[in-house]
């Protein structure tokens, strides 16, 4: 009997003080990445200078396609929601990142962390679902050419601009209620630029095995899924491509998608090898260069591959700036 009420006693101790530390977690230190005062410096005005110009040349995309009414067509309304769907995405992580590194406090609240976390995955998966989305667009453009008016409509492009939002936004609230329902334990520091599930789990004070497996079940679905439908539209368009008996033609079927082809494997490849990958195959130092090509990066790299590749919408940004300087 005494060691039955000794453990009990024992157990409600532990199960106290294990309360008592969970109940001061209420801020992460995002550790961000470590360096003298002059690295530190050089990373502010290198990500500073990446962050401007993704919001310049998505912005410029934008304007573009909202002036020319010749680019009011579903290939370019879906671009003009894929260059504002970058400016939000960038705009998750980046200027909190910059805080981090400007000064010596690093610290997030835990609703800010986990809204930080909600945010940026939700726009990552509603940037998966664009890609698919344009994708089929190339196949019914080239597959399809004779049908393509009637199919992809203005309403039915809308329809499915509407969805790619949505759905991006209704993924994961069930992966971070879990996630925050956790008991977190001190010290809360976060080995990461972001707040990111990987190194949330490590302060976790006890094992979540079923959490992990939601967030990696998550992730595997909403990244291969709108993958597998990339890589099916692009098979049918190749198979049509080839079967093009002129060398024009098939010049002028691949550069209709030439820039999407340049896009998808840049974001996929990326994507999977941080988050479908297992965790314990990337050192806290390589998750954080992963983290910062895909967050500040590519969503500059993006506008410049279709604005390059895209001789409407150089012709387009040229009569625009050439509006603008001779305006001013």
């Amino acid at each position: 009997m005494f060691i039955i009420i000794h453990s009990l006693v024992s157990s409600v101790c532990t199960a106290l003080r294990l309360q008592n530390r969970t109940r001061r977690v209420t801020e992460f230190v995002l550790l961000g990445s470590p360096g003298q005062r002059e690295t530190q410096n050089f990373l502010f005005t290198l990500i500073l200078v990446f962050y401007l110009l993704t919001l310049l040349s998505n912005g410029a995309i934008i304007c573009a396609v909202k002036w020319d009414r010749q680019l009011h067509t579903p290939m370019y309304i879906l671009l003009e929601n894929f260059a504002f769907l970058e400016i939000w995405y960038v705009s998750s992580t980046v200027p909190n990142m910059l805080v981090n590194i400007l000064f010596e406090t690093k610290t997030i609240s835990f609703s800010g962390c986990f809204l930080q976390f909600y945010f940026f995955f939700s726009l990552g998966t509603t940037e998966c679902f664009f890609l698919s989305v344009m994708a089929y667009d190339r196949y019914l453009a080239i597959c399809h050419p004779l049908h393509y008016p009637s199919i992809m409509t203005r309403k039915f492009c809308v329809i499915l601009v509407c969805v790619c939002w949505m759905s991006g936004f209704l993924c994961y609230p069930v992966p971070i209620v879990l996630i925050s329902q956790l008991p977190f334990c001190g010290p809360s520091i976060i080995d990461h630029i972001v707040c990111d599930p990987g190194p949330s789990f490590a302060l976790a004070c006890v094992p979540a095995p079923f959490t992990e497996l939601i967030c990696y079940t998550f992730n595997s679905v909403f990244i291969f899924g709108p993958f597998v439908s990339i890589l099916g539209s692009y098979t049918l368009v190749l198979r049509v491509v080839l079967r093009v008996p002129s060398g024009a033609g098939r010049t002028k079927a691949f550069s209709a998608c030439g820039s999407h082809l340049m896009v998808v494997p840049l974001f996929y490849g990326i994507l999977m090898v941080m988050y479908v990958s297992p965790a314990s195959g990337n050192t806290a130092g390589m998750q954080k260069i992963i983290t910062l090509v895909y967050s500040a990066v590519t969503p500059l790299l993006n506008p410049l591959i279709y604005s390059l590749q895209n001789k409407d919408m150089k012709d387009t940004l040229k009569k625009v700036l050439g509006l603008r300087i001779s305006q001013n």
